[in-house]
């Protein structure tokens, strides 16, 4: 297995930070075997008072109860227009204006950027921010965006499509398959592809596809099939699951995501020899099987302990992180938190991957999150956060997440505690 193998749902970037500490290579195996006990995490500090000085940010009120005027669509425009400038702050202020904006406003002005802004950037943080309206006249800009040349465009309307599935779309996403070569949009194709995972079509070219090619592109189109527990397509990614190699480990996660129980006898199969740092992503993928999911959670959650408070074994880190993120994803109300009590306190090179897992398990499931945030001391998980969303360079996911939040938000009361979860994420993250 290879130690950093770039991994479906991140840009370049995110696989840059998290693997470039080197790995320190120990000869001797641990002094603490991996089934002892994990020490009590202390309990999470009181969170930090925000100043009384500082006013939070508030998200965007719904539609219907304010509308712009004239000088505030004129902002609106200025606003769009500093998306595409180089610093960052200026970006990350223009976005989270154009969020707070009245929908009624602020559709039809993302729309007119996404299609014809003369800054192909600004073309795609248009799409994106577009995306977290939820605005269902929004969707001729992301069909029309599927044949666009900016490929970052394209990534963005393949992953709405994956989320908004269209039968008729399937012959349109079968031609694109067969052309599109982008490094970065092929998996949000081919994800949008597995989707329709129930036309037959899809799922003949989809087994030929993880059978084929380079392994960035097979294991993108293992991860998808995983993701929409694909089990007609069990059988290849067993064959896949079986053999020692770079994409063992996307074999056997798909397994666990599918969820059918023929697969227990290759997980086991598998364990008995794999290496160390497979194990937790085999425990994992067995308790997505429903099989004894306190001691597979149990182990997971020792073997992260173990990598951070040991030098040298950052890549039992990473499995061992991305295997309590799936269990999050499993709905296992342990796995976030042990994500946090663990991350918050380390450093690099193991940090990088606790902070990459979290994010991916938040993004999953935002709710999960905004139950969790009232314990965690605000600081430490602020920082982590960040860190996580830096790292992912997951645009469209991300916009996403921030909608599901604000959502959050104005579904609660004024004075309950998910609006104030609600409330600390908004003005953490800067949204």
């Amino acid at each position: 297995m290879t130690a950093c193998r770039p991994r479906l749902a991140g840009r370049a970037l995110a696989v840059v930070l998290a693997c470039a500490a080197p790995v320190v290579v120990r000869a001797q195996a641990p002094a603490r075997p991996l089934s002892q006990p994990a020490p009590t995490p202390a309990p999470p500090a009181t969170p930090a008072t925000r100043p009384a000085s500082q006013k939070p940010p508030t998200p965007a009120a719904p539609a219907a109860t304010r509308a712009a005027g004239p000088a505030e669509a004129a902002t609106l425009s200025q606003a769009i227009d500093r998306l595409g400038k180089l610093d960052y702050k200026t970006r990350v202020e223009a976005s989270a204006a154009l969020r707070r904006a009245p929908a009624a406003t602020v559709v039809p002005l993302l729309t007119e950027a996404a299609r014809r802004h003369a800054d192909g950037y600004v073309r795609f943080r248009a799409l994106v921010l577009l995306s977290g309206f939820n605005d269902p006249g929004s969707a001729p800009v992301f069909l029309e965006a599927l044949g666009d040349e900016n490929d970052r465009l394209r990534e963005v309307a393949y992953a709405w499509v994956e989320d908004h599935p269209q039968p008729t779309l399937v012959p349109r996403l079968l031609e694109a398959l067969e052309r599109e070569q982008a490094e970065f949009v092929r998996p949000a194709l081919i994800r949008a592809l597995a989707a329709h995972g129930s036309d037959v079509k899809v799922q003949a070219v989809l087994k030929r596809e993880v059978m084929r090619g380079v392994d960035f592109f097979r294991s993108a189109v293992i991860e998808a099939l995983g993701v929409h527990k694909a089990t007609w397509a069990l059988d290849e990614i067993t064959k896949i699951a079986l053999l020692d190699g770079p994409l063992q480990d996307d074999a056997v996660r798909a397994i666990g995501q599918i969820g059918d129980k023929r697969g227990l006898t290759t997980l086991a199969t598998v364990q008995r020899s794999a290496s160390r740092e497979l194990q937790p992503t085999i425990a994992a993928a067995i308790c997505g099987l429903g099989s004894n999911c306190d001691g597979h959670a149990r182990f997971i959650r020792e073997s992260l302990d173990y990598a951070a408070h040991n030098l040298g074994y950052q890549e039992l880190a990473r499995s061992s992180a991305t295997a309590l993120a799936d269990l999050s994803a499993l709905g296992r109300a342990e796995a976030l938190p042990a994500l946090f009590d663990l991350g918050m306190p380390a450093n690099d090179p193991v940090r990088a991957p606790i902070a990459l897992a979290t994010g991916q398990a938040v993004m999953r499931n935002p709710g999960q999150l905004l139950g969790l945030v009232a314990s965690l001391p605000r600081q430490p998980s602020t920082l982590l956060l960040r860190d996580a969303f830096d790292m992912l360079e997951e645009d469209y996911a991300e916009e996403r997440f921030f909608a599901a939040v604000r959502r959050q938000y104005w579904a609660s009361a004024a004075d309950a505690p998910e609006r104030a979860a609600a409330q600390v994420l908004i003005t953490a993250l800067e949204f």
